[in-house]
């Protein structure tokens, strides 16, 4: 019989495992696949609700037309795509460093890493500003008793429809208006933070205005959201029952609540796993300056928080395409 052979080196200990694979890059593969398995969830869920309620669901083009110091200016979808380009490109400076890596190269690895940590802030950073202009919002809209999202819009010379703030038309009544706290809540509940205008503002500023007209969340024949006519407008705003400005958890005023509920939990999940690439970016980023992985003769752990890196991007081009494009 042969003499079996004992290696000192052991998966464990970062040698070779199943596949020919080193134990670390296994088990952060094992994460990756469990991690796309969530995320494959959320987006199955946002897609069941969009198509159920499609008739009311925000047009993204509308929602996400904001750019940076271009006030006033539509520009649907640029912000975005810039983000994008940002973190895809964030994803090349990361091959780079995994590559000037396995020629041991540390200035290069370390100059590479850098700039994977400056484009994952820059993205974070515009997710912060995204979310700021979400939360806010231009226009403003009422929703009815009925839980329907009334916006307004101004027919232009061209034979198209504008939306119009409500700051645009909403007239000053002086009323006493009162936010409930807990001290003075029903059932003792906070209430939110009161709009800027009131449902009677708006109503007699809308009737004052004849030029103004209501815009309801649902699609019409040619995919854009219905007009209605002068009576109609009036019909319809008799049943107004909140101002809202903004989306949050509980209003929207882009269309239907889920929406903003999914667009905070999934781009939300989204930021802390790029939050959480930056930090562990850093980490190895000192590590590298210290001479860590040139003492242990290998940047494999570069390696592996590249895969990480890498599969986050992979994440946001199929949120990009569910939230942004589809």
């Amino acid at each position: 019989m042969g003499a079996t052979v004992i290696s000192d080196e052991h998966a464990l200990d970062g040698g070779p495992g199943p596949l020919g694979a080193t134990y670390g890059k296994m088990m952060m593969w094992f994460f990756i696949l469990s991690d796309a398995l969530t995320f494959s969830g959320f987006l199955a869920a946002y897609g069941f609700s969009r198509f159920k309620f499609i008739e009311t669901w925000p047009i993204a083009d509308e929602v996400f037309n904001h750019f940076p110091f271009l006030h006033g200016v539509n520009a649907p979808m640029y912000y975005v795509a810039l983000m994008t380009f940002i973190l895809i490109f964030s994803s090349v400076t990361m091959v780079l460093a995994v590559d000037a890596g396995h020629h041991m190269k540390k200035s290069k690895v370390a100059f590479y890493m850098f700039l994977t940590i400056i484009g994952g802030f820059i993205f974070l950073g515009s997710q912060a500003w995204e979310w700021k202009n979400f939360i806010k919002g231009e226009y403003g809209a009422v929703e009815t008793k009925g839980g329907s999202i009334l916006q307004f819009v101004k027919k232009q010379e061209d034979g198209t429809f504008k939306r119009v703030a409500l700051a645009d038309f909403s007239v000053t009544l002086h009323e006493e208006r009162t936010q409930h706290e807990r001290n003075n809540g029903v059932w003792f509940m906070d209430e939110a933070t009161l709009p800027t205008y009131s449902v009677n503002e708006v109503v007699e500023g809308f009737k004052a205005d004849e030029s103004i007209l209501i815009r309801s969340e649902f699609l019409n024949a040619e995919k854009h959201k219905t007009v209605l006519s002068r009576e109609e407008s009036l019909k319809r705003l008799a049943d107004a029952k909140y101002v809202v400005e903004g989306a949050n958890l509980v209003r929207n005023e882009y269309g239907h609540k889920l929406f903003a509920n999914f667009f905070f939990f999934i781009t939300g999940f989204h930021g802390f796993h790029v939050f959480t690439g930056v930090l562990i970016n850093i980490i190895i980023f000192f590590n590298v300056l210290l001479g860590t992985y040139e003492k242990r003769k290998s940047y494999e752990m570069v390696e592996k928080v590249g895969l990480y890196w890498h599969f986050v991007d992979l994440v946001w081009v199929f949120v990009f395409t569910f939230f942004y494009l589809v």
